[in-house]
């Protein structure tokens, strides 16, 4: 049951592989168990959110209920491809992948697989960058959650 909870949280929107690394750790679960499942979990939407949700946010931002949700994803995928312009130039690739795997609220797959979508960057390109980002996000969630949990495992154990 609890790999099932790790590879659905890690295919949530803004909690993703963040959120799974954590909860695995938490839970006992062995990383090298629960790191390739949430990798995995994390990265299956990519290509659906490259290749379908620009669409379907163009689409829905002026219908009259999704209308405001749909518009603030496609702004915040805009935001986040003009910040990752405006900072890789031709470096693109690395900014992809440092913007993913750096784990601060709002960047990681979802986002930076719409920005890389809207920057129309191609596919290949920006899987393999979002994919190294996701690799590095896991390890310094891992790191972080195993430090964080060690010490309260010292402290009360």
């Amino acid at each position: 049951m609890n790999y099932l909870l790790i590879f659905l949280i890690s295919m949530v929107p803004l909690i993703e592989l963040r959120g799974a690394i954590p909860y695995a750790v938490a839970m006992g679960v062995p990383l090298a168990h629960a790191f390739p499942i949430a990798i995995l979990g994390n990265m299956l939407p990519v290509p659906f959110i490259y290749f379908f949700a620009r669409k379907v946010l163009e689409w829905g931002k002026d219908k009259p209920v999704i209308g405001p949700f749909f518009t603030f994803c496609l702004e915040k995928g805009k935001r986040g491809g003009e910040k990752l312009m405006a900072k890789a130039g031709q470096g693109l690739f690395l900014a992809l992948l440092l913007f993913v795997g750096i784990p601060l609220p709002g960047t990681g797959a979802w986002t930076g697989t719409l920005a890389a979508s809207i920057l129309d960057m191609g596919f290949k390109k920006s899987s393999i960058a979002v994919m190294l980002g996701v690799l590095l996000a896991g390890i310094i969630m891992a790191v972080a959650s195993f430090g964080v949990f060690g010490g309260i495992g010292a402290l009360f154990g």
